[in-house]
């Protein structure tokens, strides 16, 4: 047991850790071919914060496990908002000044309520996953354009602006290439292995394979924004923290939940509909209520509450470990 533990949390910080080099290196390389850097921050940069949730789900559809898959994907948008952004609101408050994030936000509601019209039967389908992806592209290009008409408009956009520092600028072809072929070889490993013994771990503890995506996997899978938050509000880009929760949720109901669809579609826990969507809708309501508020932030009173509904909802599922 300790063994596979061991193992789980090597293959998580592995997970982590190569996303990030992937991340990296794409974003160098597309850079030096002259993609611009608005492009890259909305595309590459955005979604590599869900690159661990991505390898994680296509690994544990590939092994059968599509309650893992989904439970991954609710349990992060979970951990997304109310831990992540509970504590960062928490070490200091989150002002949000960005035209884009206020469009943003309904529009991550929105991706949330096709989640449970997906999620309604509890199975997902081929053709679930299909469209999933579809909207997924369809959102990837509404924001490019988007962003495009705010950076014409001649009144700059702190998130695009925070975006774009975030560029890779001086890395040569060589270490962008290699960093890209170094993620590429070690992110399928890492979410290999972390899947195998939080699959074991689960059942040695009697979890079900939905708890394990949901508490585990998600958590761990989260720990990136947690640093990236933490670290974007200490430089005062509030805009950029909110801005990359708001992405990875969306990014991950349209593309990692799109994943085991395409690669296994099955019948799932009735949880996840039944439970679980409810709190990732709640929480999701929640944050747009405290963003789209008079104050148009999030104080260190409202991280709390997140923070706390994050911790009543873990400890709930541990309490329910096999539903």
């Amino acid at each position: 047991m300790f063994e596979a533990i061991a193992f789980l949390v090597v293959g998580l910080i592995f997970l982590v850790w190569s996303a990030d080099k992937l991340v990296f290196g794409a974003a160098a390389l597309a850079r030096n071919i002259g993609i611009s850097p608005l492009v890259i921050g909305m595309t590459i940069l955005a979604m590599g914060s869900s690159a661990p949730e991505m390898m994680v789900s296509a690994t544990a559809a590939l092994s059968g496990k599509t309650d893992t898959a989904v439970g991954n994907v609710l349990g992060s948008n979970i951990a997304n908002i109310a831990l992540i952004l509970g504590i960062t609101a928490m070490v200091k408050p989150l002002s949000i000044s960005s035209a884009v994030l206020r469009r943003e936000l309904p529009l991550m509601i929105g991706v949330t309520i096709l989640a449970g019209i997906v999620l309604w039967d509890s199975r997902l389908g081929f053709y679930e996953g299909v469209l999933l992806f579809v909207l997924f592209a369809a959102f990837i290009i509404a924001m490019l354009s988007i962003s495009r008409k705010e950076q014409k408009s001649g009144q700059p956009d702190p998130l695009l602006e925070e975006q774009e520092s975030e560029v890779p600028k001086g890395v040569s072809n060589g270490k962008a290439t290699m960093w890209v072929i170094i993620g590429l070889i070690i992110l399928p490993i890492a979410a290999d292995t972390l899947v195998k013994n939080a699959v074991y771990v689960a059942q040695y503890f009697g979890m079900s394979d939905l708890v394990i995506g949901l508490t585990i996997i998600a958590v761990g899978t989260s720990l990136p924004e947690l640093a990236a938050s933490l670290a974007g509000v200490m430089k005062g880009e509030d805009d950029m923290a909110v801005g990359n929760i708001i992405g990875s949720n969306v990014f991950n109901i349209l593309a990692v939940m799109g994943i085991p669809g395409i690669l296994n579609p099955s019948i799932i826990s009735q949880y996840a509909m039944g439970r679980d969507f409810w709190i990732m809708l709640g929480v999701s309501l929640l944050l747009v209520a405290m963003a789209l508020g008079k104050s148009r932030s999030v104080n260190r009173i409202e991280g709390a509450v997140l923070f706390f509904c994050f911790i009543s909802y873990q400890g709930y599922l541990i309490l329910n470990m096999t539903a």
